[in-house]
């Protein structure tokens, strides 16, 4: 594979020195995007974009062809794992994910097996391979898996929910059974993200969406301890490269001491949490990175006025009705200026409100926060 040009994230994620800090989106390819929205509706829809490796590559590449980023982020999902346990995913228009067969008993977690991620996920790997030879080293691609807590939840409850009453009930009256899932999902995990580190990925995360819904004492139980089963299983080199590891929990700002001790290399913080003010911060920092990303309302708004001033030009990442008009060959040769303009230096945008960029006052140019 190529030499890696852009390696500013992973020299941040394992808190090495950088002249700025790296930019990423957590949502980096979406319905901002106007390429996007085209590929979608010539796909079908959005689990047919995911296991489709070559659609998955093209969005995966888009956000990257158009702005200076440092770096890609795969275009998959976190549900690739109970999708492949044939437990009947469907993505409804307006509703997100529903499961045809949820699990709610013993016996439906006895049915379960672990996917091989070279047959049943063969399409994920298949995707950061190509997205790897597209890129040819461009920056680094990062994959990603959902925590074993989190797909957890969609799998019990059959779907997205707000109160969490199922899962929370098995929680309460099965802990044991529980617990043998997300065993099962933690094993799948490892196995899934070795796959994806062994087809490419250059650095690799967990998504803890729904660990925020726990008290302290359940989300040490029942999140953490998998979440730290995964990242101690890891593969931690690849292409003569240390592959770094990110832990996301959403609304775990109270426990990024507890997260940093598993031994990720970077934990990543939400935008309800102050980092200048959190005192585990600089304990944390000893042994990981941490990143913060912005609301995501936030993060296309100032991406905006960011791109109109350090790029030269007006269009926005939201790009509404309007723009959509704009001719094919006017946006690439917008591209085209704005990837010259990055290797010329112009370009590198360093706004605190648009990715996984810490807001410290004590953060160093790379981004990690440094007692």
């Amino acid at each position: 594979m190529s030499d890696l040009k852009n390696d500013l994230l992973l020299r941040a994620l394992l808190r090495k020195p950088t002249p700025r800090r790296p930019i990423w989106l957590m949502r980096q390819a979406g319905r901002y995007l106007p390429e996007y929205r085209a590929t979608r509706t010539r796909a079908g829809g959005f689990l047919e974009m995911c296991t489709n490796p070559e659609i998955a590559c093209e969005i995966t590449l888009q956000p990257v062809d158009r702005f200076p980023l440092d770096a890609a982020i795969l275009f998959s999902d976190i549900l690739t794992i109970p999708h492949a346990m044939n437990l009947g995913l469907e993505f409804e228009a307006g509703e997100g994910p529903t499961f045809e067969r949820p699990i709610r008993t013993s016996a439906d977690i006895d049915r379960l097996g672990v996917p091989d991620p070279g047959s049943e996920l063969k399409y994920v790997t298949d995707a950061v391979a190509r997205v790897r030879r597209e890129l040819a080293g461009r920056v680094p691609l990062i994959g990603f898996a959902g925590s074993p807590w989190t797909v957890a939840t969609y799998m019990v409850e059959g779907g997205s929910s707000k109160t969490f009453e199922l899962i929370k009930r098995m929680m309460y009256e099965s802990p044991r059974e529980l617990h043998r899932l997300l065993e099962l999902l933690a094993k799948a995990t490892i196995l899934y993200l070795n796959a994806q580190i062994a087809a490419g990925a250059q650095a690799v995360m967990l998504f803890d969406t729904w660990g925020g819904v726990l008290t302290p004492a359940q989300y040490e139980e029942f999140s953490l301890r998998h979440m730290a089963q995964v990242i101690d299983a890891l593969t931690r080199k690849a292409d003569g490269r240390t592959v770094p590891n990110i832990v996301f929990t959403k609304g775990g700002g109270a426990w990024l001491a507890k997260i940093a001790a598993i031994g990720c290399d970077a934990v990543g913080v939400d935008w309800t949490t102050d980092c200048a003010c959190w005192t585990a911060t600089a304990r944390a920092s000893d042994t990981c990175s941490i990143w913060d990303t912005a609301s995501r309302s936030t993060s296309i708004r100032n991406a905006s006025r960011c791109w109109s001033r350090r790029c030269g030009t007006t269009r926005s990442p939201r790009s509404q009705g309007a723009r959509q008009d704009r001719r094919h060959g006017q946006e690439q040769q917008e591209r085209q200026e704005r990837r010259e303009a990055h290797r010329a230096g112009r370009g590198a945008v360093s706004c605190p409100h648009w990715s996984w960029a810490a807001r410290c006052e004590n953060t160093r140019a790379s981004g990690p926060c440094s007692p």
